[in-house]
């Protein structure tokens, strides 16, 4: 199933007589992440761009191959994909994780286990307190990020910590306690910069009073607050205060960049949330009815770029992790053109004959792709077989919807559930395996093996 994250390739009779430099001109104006592949088809580099088309091209320009900091990769350049993507901020998320995951020879940065940060505010302290941080909790917070520059994070922080005078320290402080009233507050009480609920000196409710228009300035709502400042800084301006006017402009600027982040649960971050196996499994049988608690989820997905080459992948999971020597992948022969739900049919056909006619043991859990119609596909592949099926369910990405046989109502978990974020996981490994094959065989047809 191809989705915004598929690369693009261009279709066209002979595709390995168009040079990249040629096929980066119909790349479209808009932000996205360009792959650079050599000879072999390997990826050697990952970029983003705010315009495809401008940045990509660049490198088959006269400058960039005699420029000591391209000339190199250039000379390797042998095909060129891209990835669209909605905004500047995913494109960047999006080269992030793809240098993480291929390791491109000639990206030098990203590649360590360095993670973008995220604004926490702990909404569960009687006086929450807000953080920068990069091991973010998942319970008990609201949760803003990943931003795509620490600095500029750090600098809207103190921002707002001016603005809404809220605590970024560590204490565990109790309004019920009186140990407090004798507690000397830091100095950021002293430059206002803090209500110091250390010192009991403003009230529980004043003080969440603050936390929630702070929320509301993080979700979209500080056009006042922005016009309030610049009204300042035309103020200070007139008045010769050019100091003052050029801090209350770099104030501004810092608050605009809050913008500049991806989304927690669209833009979610591996070596930041790690999945418990052994609770996601726990779950599924909770949330599945089934019997017991599953062993073994098979994952299917299909992958084509433009109608090309339709293929699938099948994933396997053992006591819920990858593995790998469980893993297939097929060509679709029997489909047309493209056709996820035939191509499913044909693959679910396949497999589980093969199982069948082996009287190998099926998989506890079968998770498809998609939606309604492509678990549909995979059951009538079961009908036509006339074999009882294993629990067979489909994870539709966009809300990340749980369907299941026969049932109206699909299955939406929480965003943090260990069931949920155990099958986006066999979901994803599968997506990714099929556009690593679909790769492969792509680069046997352009260089003829």
């Amino acid at each position: 199933m191809s989705d915004e994250s598929t690369p693009v390739s261009f279709q066209t009779p002979d595709p390995s007589k168009i040079p990249p430099g040629e096929k980066v001109k119909e790349f479209p104006a808009a932000p996205g992440v360009y792959l650079m592949k050599d000879d072999a088809g390997n990826v050697i580099y990952v970029g983003k761009a705010k315009s495809l088309r401008s940045r990509a091209s660049h490198y088959f320009t006269k400058e960039a191959a005699e420029n000591t900091r391209t000339a190199e990769l250039v000379k390797c350049i042998r095909d060129i994909d891209f990835i669209p993507c909605e905004t500047e901020v995913e494109a960047l998320l999006k080269e992030a994780r793809l240098v993480k995951d291929i390791q491109p020879r000639f990206n030098v940065l990203l590649k360590d286990d360095k993670t973008f940060p995220y604004l926490q505010i702990r909404t569960r302290e009687e006086f929450p307190r807000v953080e920068f941080t990069r091991s973010p909790r998942r319970k008990g917070v609201r949760l803003y990020g990943p931003f795509t520059n620490a600095r500029s994070l750090r600098a809207a922080i103190q921002v707002l910590q001016r603005v809404f005078q809220f605590r970024t320290c560590t204490l565990d402080i109790k309004s019920d306690d009186d140990r407090w009233r004798w507690f000397r507050p830091c100095i950021l009480h002293s430059i206002r910069q803090c209500s110091a609920p250390c010192n009991l000196r403003v009230t529980r409710e004043e003080y969440r009073r603050q936390i929630r228009k702070l929320i509301l300035i993080l979700e979209g709502k500080k056009g006042k607050l922005l016009k309030e400042m610049e009204g300042h800084m035309k103020e200070a301006s007139v008045a010769l205060q050019f100091e003052k006017a050029a801090r209350l402009r770099d104030e501004i600027a810092a608050l605009k960049r809050l913008e500049l982040r991806g989304d927690v649960e669209a833009n979610v971050q591996p070596e930041v949330f790690p999945i418990d196996p052994k609770k996601g499994l726990v779950g599924l049988r909770k949330v599945l009815g089934l019997a017991k608690v599953p062993r073994t989820i098979e994952g299917v997905d299909i992958a084509h770029l433009g109608g090309s080459d339709t293929v699938a992948s099948l994933v396997a999971f053992l006591d819920g992790l990858p593995f790998k020597p469980g893993y297939r992948r097929f060509k679709i022969k029997s489909v047309e053109g493209v056709d996820d739900f035939a191509s499913m049919r044909e693959i679910v056909t396949r497999r589980f004959k093969r199982l069948h006619d082996d009287d190998s043991v099926f998989p506890d859990i079968l998770l498809i792709d998609g939606g309604k119609g492509q678990l549909n596909a995979a059951l009538d592949a079961f009908k036509m077989l006339a074999i009882d099926p294993p629990c067979v369910i489909s994870l539709a990405k966009q809300e990340e919807e749980i369907f299941r046989p026969g049932q109206s109502e699909s299955i939406k978990l929480s965003r943090h559930s260990a069931a949920l974020r155990l099958l986006q996981y066999v979901r994803d490994e599968a997506h990714r395996f099929a556009q690593h094959y679909h790769h492969i065989l792509r680069r046997k047809k352009l260089t003829g093996e």
